[in-house]
């Protein structure tokens, strides 16, 4: 029976331990060793490549790690680094003061129109994300949708020139990924018990107190997996910045299609990636240990 057991459990575990082996641990070590080498005027522009039997010795001398201490001696990528973390700190914020009401309130609608709200919230992913970015070109630029209005109502009298700015950049991240933080904040809210904040009423909790004390605290979940998956892709974002940003806007994604595309250096650009991932592998591996615990406890 326990190797029974063993067997069902081997046979669960394989597909998904099998499929991370093959999509993320192999093209990791790939794009590692890429890392490692050193730019070369050859196709793939980088050596050494690839070594016969005997020069397996050869291979791993030519290896260093020139590359990252590149990437940590030189201004422009630490700025990079930064911005990205500060520009995607920020939406993600964003995302939830905005996510966090309208979730909220999908909840206390009646149930015969959260599919209709679930609908509507999902309804942008029926578009092309190119499409939706190159929109708000449209409505940012001088003398854009967004100008015209506000010049009709009286409220401005010159352009925003809004376009070409970071400000332009966070209504995209928050604006595409809006619905990533709404989704997973309505999930955790709908299942509170309404008999807990019913409870705290009869004690005497005003509904500040019951929103801070119990819903929030028991939508937490969803607002971490929220934040997350804002957080994760708007990090490296590269179209959002490029279309919508301007010079002065630096982020990560944007340095990694320069030094890939432009300046076609492969390794600088997998040494990149590489920080760029572990920048983002150590909060999950900390809210992961953070969250096991509190299971424990």
């Amino acid at each position: 029976m326990n190797a029974r057991h063993k067997l069902r459990r081997l046979a669960v575990l394989a597909p998904p331990m099998l499929w991370l082996g093959l999509f993320f641990f192999v093209p990791f070590l790939v794009v590692l060793r890429i890392s490692l080498s050193d730019s070369a005027p050859a196709i793939p522009p980088y050596a050494p490549h690839w070594p016969g039997l005997g020069e397996i010795g050869t291979f791993i001398r030519a290896l260093d790690i020139e590359n990252y201490i590149t990437l940590l001696s030189d201004d422009l990528y630490l700025g990079a680094y930064l911005s990205s973390l500060r520009i995607a700190a920020t939406a993600t914020l964003l995302t939830l003061l905005l996510g966090f009401p309208l979730a909220y309130a999908m909840t206390r609608a009646p149930k015969v129109w959260q599919p209709a709200l679930l609908v509507l919230v999902i309804l942008p992913f029926w578009t092309s994300f190119l499409i939706r970015v190159y929109a708000w070109m449209a409505i940012l630029r001088p003398e854009g949708v967004l100008d015209q209005v506000l010049g009709q109502l009286g409220i401005t009298s010159a352009p925003l020139n809004l376009l070409n700015t970071e400000a332009a950049v966070l209504i995209g991240i928050v604006y595409s990924y809006l619905p990533f933080m709404v989704l997973p904040v309505y999930a955790s809210l709908e299942r509170i018990d309404p008999a807990l904040t019913e409870a705290a009423a009869d004690l005497g909790a005003t509904p500040l107190k019951r929103f801070f004390l119990i819903t929030v605290p028991l939508a937490m979940p969803g607002i971490m997996a929220g934040a997350f998956l804002v957080l994760i892709p708007a990090i490296g974002e590269f179209v959002i910045p490029d279309l919508l940003g301007g010079s002065d806007t630096l982020m990560i994604g944007k340095v990694l299609w320069t030094e890939f595309f432009a300046n076609r250096d492969w390794p600088l650009a997998s040494a990149v990636a590489i920080v760029m991932l572990l920048i983002l592998v150590g909060p999950l591996l900390l809210f992961q240990r953070l969250a096991d615990t509190g299971r424990r406890a």
